[in-house]
């Protein structure tokens, strides 16, 4: 909802202040679909082109994002906390009937109260495979955390591509606009002995390209990257959590501390409440009772 408010803002002072200003929206409107089919065409040609097809499909499932915002809530967090507590407590008295839930996470029971992270594959294989690893001897804590880090970074490395290829279209645009606008100029040129008010119009017209390659760059393409790439860094700390709490557990630090420690490690603003995961935890405890 957000989004949709900042692009009315950005329309309503823009094109609000031309006209307060007494410019007239006709040789805009008039220039507008030959201008966008130049500079739009393209932005977009140039984007197929640089891109395979499944960071096409990728970005263009990303730009969702820019409206809907980050994927995981604080209760997802929350959430989180208590599915890895419930595994750390199984591995720890009885590693055994961890590997059901490890090997079979689709039709885990512990999985299952959490559909929203079984869904996740990327969540799932972190925890499974970092849990399988430990339960194999490979339980040095420096060891994977650096393992951890680096899968960390391949997937936020990944996951920023779309980002990178809007800012790329973003930064082409106004070079696209003078292109826009130099072809206007020479077709004014062409029409060098009509009236002036002719000519007039028609400059006016092809300064309309180096206008909306502008708008286009800084007014919207350039924000929409912006904001996934803050989606996408806020997503990233669902994963770190992840990493924190797998990581105290090699330390062997009680199970309620490790929990404490990825809670400490969340940003303020999705941080669960350590009143709210208490009762969350207790509430697990009683059903495993």
């Amino acid at each position: 909802m957000i989004g949709i408010v900042g692009i009315a803002i950005i329309f309503i002072m823009v094109f609000g202040g031309y006209m307060a200003a007494g410019g007239k929206l006709g040789i805009i409107l008039k220039a507008l679909p030959f201008e966008l089919m130049m500079i739009g065409g393209a932005a977009t040609g140039a984007f197929v082109l640089s891109n395979d097809g499944s960071a096409i499909k990728h970005t263009l499932k990303d730009i969702g994002k820019v409206f809907k915002g980050a994927r995981w809530k604080p209760d997802d967090y929350r959430d989180l906390l208590c599915l890895l507590f419930e595994l750390i407590r199984l591995a720890r008295q009885n590693p055994v009937a961890l590997e059901e839930h490890i090997e079979n996470p689709e039709g885990s029971t512990i999985f299952g109260k959490y559909p929203k992270i079984q869904g996740d594959h990327a969540a799932v294989e972190l925890i499974c495979d970092t849990m399988r690893s430990a339960s194999m001897n490979y339980d040095d804590p420096n060891q994977v955390e650096e393992v951890l880090e680096k899968q960390l970074e391949a997937n936020l490395h990944h996951a920023m591509h779309s980002t990178h290829a809007l800012q790329t279209v973003a930064d082409g645009l106004p070079a696209l606009g003078i292109v826009a606008a130099v072809l206007g100029v020479i077709k004014t040129m062409g029409a060098i002995d009509q009236p002036p008010e002719i000519l007039g119009k028609m400059i006016g017209g092809a300064l309309v390209g180096t206008f909306l390659g502008v708008f286009l760059a800084y007014g919207l393409v350039g924000p929409f990257a912006t904001k996934l790439k803050m989606v996408v860094e806020e997503d990233s700390h669902f994963y770190k959590l992840i990493r924190e709490v797998l990581v105290a557990n090699l330390h062997n630090h009680p199970a309620n501390l490790c929990i404490e420690v990825g809670r400490q490690n969340t940003p303020h603003h999705i941080r669960p409440s350590f009143s709210a995961l208490e009762e969350a935890l207790k509430s697990v405890k009683s059903d495993a009772a």
